[in-house]
């Protein structure tokens, strides 16, 4: 199987299994992200399913888009490439982004996320949930 099939594997073939629930991830929807042309998230865990502990969102950057420099004041995030390539910039660091990679941002430290010319794919994890 394909990094691409497998993003779409979790995105219309997923489960996901919480306590005292089961939810297809075809049910839930993408969203536009609010400040990002050509970003899109599935919010499969959020604030209101943990307590506010942890939040996770599947993430689909469009080729040659990019999640522009922004910082978590309060949460630790995690990026897990699941398909295409691209680049994370952070602390004057510039990592490649492809399947197999995960990332780990601190709190408060500034970071941007660009797609190649494939796009890419990404589990974001945020610890406590994005709200």
């Amino acid at each position: 199987m394909d990094h691409l099939s497998l993003f779409e594997t979790f995105n219309t073939e997923g489960w996901l299994h919480l306590p005292g629930t089961t939810v297809s991830l075809r049910e839930i929807p993408w969203n536009q992200h609010p400040a990002f042309d050509g970003v899109e998230l599935k919010h499969l865990v959020t604030a209101k399913e943990t307590g506010g502990q942890f939040s996770y969102h599947l993430v689909r950057i469009a080729p040659g888009k990019a999640i522009g420099s922004h910082v978590h004041q309060t949460q630790l995030e995690t990026h897990e490439i699941i398909a295409g390539t691209g680049t994370c910039a952070s602390n004057g660091a510039e990592w490649i982004y492809e399947p197999g990679v995960i990332s780990i941002l601190p709190t408060g430290l500034p970071h941007e996320v660009k797609a190649g010319p494939d796009g890419l794919c990404l589990f974001a994890k945020f610890i406590p949930a994005l709200t």
